[in-house]
C-alpha cells in the first residue's frame, strides 16, 4: 500500500536526554522558546512558559471563555471606540513596583510603538490610552475593533515591570519580570527555564507549586521516556503515536482537548531573491501542491488519527470554519494539469522545518506524496531559532511552521495573510484580502462578521500563499500524581489548583 512506503520513507531522529528536574513541576516543552518578551516573540512555547508565569489582563478559560485576570470588568464606550477596564487592586510585579493604570499603558505604548516590537500589526487599531484613575484605563480605538478582548487575553494584555520598560530587549527578556504566581529565576539556552513561586502574588492561595522547570526535550520518544521514568511531571505536545501507551501506564493519564493550532506551509512569494521561482510567483503551482497531499492519510500515518485534517486557518466545523471549502482529497491528476499550466514539469525546492522527529516525518511523507505530482522536495531541518530566522529574512522558498491558534478569528489568518501580518514573512499582499479583514474585525456579532472571513478564505484558497495541512489536539502527558491541570485549546495552562502528590 501506498501509505506504508510513506510510512517506511518517515525517519525518527534521536536527541540526548536531559538531566531531570527536582521538587518543581517539571514539564518537557518541544522545542526552545524564543526570548521571553512578550514584544518580540511569535512562539508558541514562550506563551507556554509566559502564561505560567505571567498574568494577562484577561484570562481564557478551556471552554473559550474570556474571563477576569488582572482586569476585574470591562466595559464598551458606546461608539464602540472605546474600552474601559477596571484593574485588580493589591498587585505588584515581582520586583515590587505597583500594578496600575499607568503601568499597563506604558505597556501598550510599548507594544504599539517600541521599533523591535512585532505586535505593532495586532496593535494597530488602538490609538491610545487615558489614565481615568489608578485603577482605572480606557483604551481607545481608531476604529470599531471587536478583537480587542481577546488581544487582551494574549501578548499584548501581558504587562512587564515598568522598572525594566527602558531597558534593551536583550536585558529584558534575559531577566523578565511580569506581574504572575513565578518569577523568573534563570535559563539555559537549548536546556531549562527555570521559574520560582512568587510569595508576593496576589493570588497567592491557589498556587501550591513550589516551582516550575521547563526543559527543552525536542524528541518526542525521549518525552515518553522521561515521562514514564518519573523524571517528568508533564509531557507538553505528546507524540499522537504515544498515546496507547501513556494511556495504559497506570502511573500516567493522558490529557486530551480539541486545538485551535494548526500547521501551515507558508510560501516565499514576494520576500527577496528566494521568492523569485514557479513556486513563489504562480498560485497554481501552489495549488497543485496542495492537491497533491493526502490530509487523510497523513492523519493515520503520522498522527494515528488523533488529529484533524484541514485546508483554513480555522479548525474545520468551528464557527469561522467556511463550509463551502471543505478539506480536498487527494488529485493527482488535477495537481498535475495545474502544473502543466504553469509550464512546470518538474519543480525542485526546499522545505525548511523544525528538529521535532515529529515535523520530520510529516515532511517525509509530503515529500513522498507530491513526488508523484512532480515536485522533487528537498528537507532541510533548523533548530526553532534558525528556522525562524531564516524564514522571517526571505531565506526560504517553504517553511513548515506552527501556530498555537486564538479564540477570535482575527488572531489566526489575518497575522499570516495580511500584508502587514507579523508571521507574514513571505511577504504574501492582496489589498482586497486586508479589507476582508478590516471588516471583519469591525463588526460585533458572529452574523455579522462571517461573511467577511469567509470572502478571506475564497482570496486564499485562489492565491494558496500557504497550505494548511492539519489542526492537531492537544495532548499531554502527565503523571497520575499530578492533580488540578486543566488544558486549553490554544496549549495553554495556567498553575493555579495544581498540585504533585508526593
Amino acid at each position: 500500500m501506498r501509505w506504508m512506503r510513506w510510512l517506511a520513507a518517515a525517519a525518527m531522529m534521536a536527541i540526548p536526554t536531559l538531566p531531570a528536574a527536582a521538587q518543581p513541576l517539571r514539564v518537557a516543552l518541544e522545542f526552545d522558546p524564543a526570548p521571553l518578551d512578550p514584544a518580540t516573540d511569535g512562539s508558541y512555547t514562550n506563551r507556554v512558559v509566559t502564561t505560567v508565569m505571567c498574568d494577562s489582563l484577561i484570562d481564557m478559560t478551556p471552554d473559550l471563555k474570556f474571563v477576569p485576570l488582572l482586569a476585574t470588568s470591562w466595559e464598551w464606550g458606546a461608539d464602540r471606540l472605546s474600552l474601559t477596564l477596571k484593574l485588580r487592586p493589591g498587585v505588584v510585579f515581582q520586583d515590587g513596583a505597583p500594578f496600575d493604570a499607568a503601568a499597563m499603558a506604558a505597556n501598550l505604548a510599548r507594544y504599539k510603538n517600541v521599533a523591535y516590537s512585532i505586535r505593532k500589526t495586532e496593535m494597530a487599531a488602538i490609538s491610545g490610552t487615558e489614565v481615568i484613575d489608578p485603577l482605572t484605563l480606557k483604551v481607545l480605538l481608531s476604529r470599531p475593533y471587536a478583537p480587542l478582548i481577546a488581544l487582551l487575553a494574549n501578548r499584548p494584555g501581558t504587562p512587564y515591570s515598568p522598572k525594566i520598560l527602558e531597558l534593551s530587549r536583550e536585558q529584558i527578556a534575559n531577566a523578565p519580570v511580569c506581574a504572575g504566581p513565578f518569577s523568573f529565576k534563570s535559563r539555559l539556552a537549548q536546556d531549562n527555564i527555570t521559574l520560582e513561586r512568587f510569595p508576593g502574588y496576589w493570588n497567592a492561595a491557589a498556587i501550591k507549586l513550589p516551582g516550575v522547570i521547563f526543559r527543552t526535550v525536542t524528541d518526542s520518544n525521549i518525552r515518553k521516556v522521561d515521562l514514564a521514568g518519573g523524571g517528568l511531571d508533564i509531557a507538553q505536545k505528546l507524540s499522537p503515536t504515544d498515546v496507547a501507551a501513556v494511556a495504559a501506564n497506570p502511573k500516567l493519564k493522558v490529557y486530551k482537548s480539541p486545538a485551535l493550532g494548526f500547521v501551515p506551509i507558508e510560501f516565499n512569494v514576494a520576500n527577496g531573491k528566494a521568492a523569485d521561482t514557479p513556486l513563489g510567483r504562480d498560485p497554481r503551482v501552489r495549488r497543485a501542491f496542495s492537491l497533491a497531499i493526502d490530509r487523510a492519510a497523513l492523519n493515520q500515518v503520522a498522527f494515528d488519527g488523533q488529529y484533524v485534517p484541514s485546508n483554513q486557518m480555522e479548525p474545520p466545523g468551528s464557527t469561522y470554519f467556511d463550509p463551502n471549502h471543505p478539506v480536498p482529497g487527494r488529485d493527482l491528476a488535477a495537481a498535475k494539469k495545474l502544473l502543466a499550466e504553469a509550464g512546470v514539469s518538474r519543480l525542485a525546492f526546499t522545505l525548511r522545518t523544525g528538529t521535532d522527529p515529529l515535523d520530520a516525518q510529516v515532511a517525509q511523507i509530503i515529500q513522498s506524496m507530491v513526488a508523484e505530482a512532480g515536485f522533487d522536495m528537498k528537507i532541510v531541518v533548523q533548530d526553532s531559532a534558525a528556522l525562524v530566522a531564516a524564514t522571517r529574512g526571505g531565506d526560504f522558498e517553504a517553511s513548515m511552521l506552527l501556530w498555537s491558534g486564538r479564540a477570535d478569528p482575527d488572531g489566526n489568518a489575518p497575522v499570516w495573510l495580511s500584508c502587514k501580518g507579523f508571521v507574514n514573512w513571505g511577504h504574501y499582499c492582496n489589498p482586497k484580502m486586508d479589507e476582508a479583514f478590516l471588516q471583519g474585525a469591525s463588526h460585533q456579532t458572529t452574523a455579522e462578521r462571517q461573511p467577511f472571513y469567509r470572502q478571506a478564505t475564497d482570496i486564499f484558497l485562489t492565491d494558496q500563499p500557504h497550505v494548511v495541512l492539519y489542526h492537531w489536539s492537544m495532548l499531554w502527558g502527565m503523571t497520575a500524581k499530578l492533580q488540578g491541570f486543566k488544558g486549553r485549546p490554544d496549549g495553554l495552562w495556567r498553575p493555579e489548583g495544581m498540585t504533585v502528590t508526593p
